[in-house]
């Protein structure tokens, strides 16, 4: 388990830790309940967040704005349980006994408001996913 030894660790990871993998941990916070220990960063991290992704997170109720693009480090990938990559190819660290799961999604740099909603439910439905499998008992209540 992670460095809280009684909750899963997450990782998110994509290139600029700009938008999905922002968006995937806003929501697994705001699923999770605390239940899960959430963390993401990039490759290359982005100076800023997307701010097309903050107002799609913003109109689901969750505020992503004090997240903070963070670089991708060996020590984060070894504390987490599930690594999850969004398109930075093969620059995460591979470390036995962690699941690594490979989410295809378009990158939300440069696009509007509409492909950014669609991003972003996609990553809603696949957070609750994942809450399924690694809280299976949990009863969580999720926003529809």
């Amino acid at each position: 388990m992670s460095v809280s030894e009684n909750i899963p660790g997450v990782l998110f990871v994509c290139v600029h830790n700009a938008g999905r993998s922002q968006m995937a941990a806003g929501y697994l916070r705001e699923f999770g309940h605390g239940r899960v220990e959430v963390r993401s960063a990039g490759s290359a991290p982005a100076e800023q967040l997307n701010p097309i992704a903050v107002e799609a997170m913003a109109e689901e109720g969750i505020d992503i704005t004090a997240a903070i693009p963070k670089i991708l480090a060996p020590e984060t990938v070894q504390t987490s349980d599930v690594v999850i990559t969004m398109g930075c190819g093969d620059v995460c660290p591979i470390y036995p006994g962690k699941r690594y799961e490979d989410w295809e999604l378009d990158d939300p740099a440069g696009q509007g408001i509409a492909a950014v909603r669609r991003i972003r439910d996609d990553i809603k439905a696949r957070v609750q996913r994942l809450i399924s499998e690694l809280l299976p008992a949990s009863g969580t209540s999720q926003r529809p």
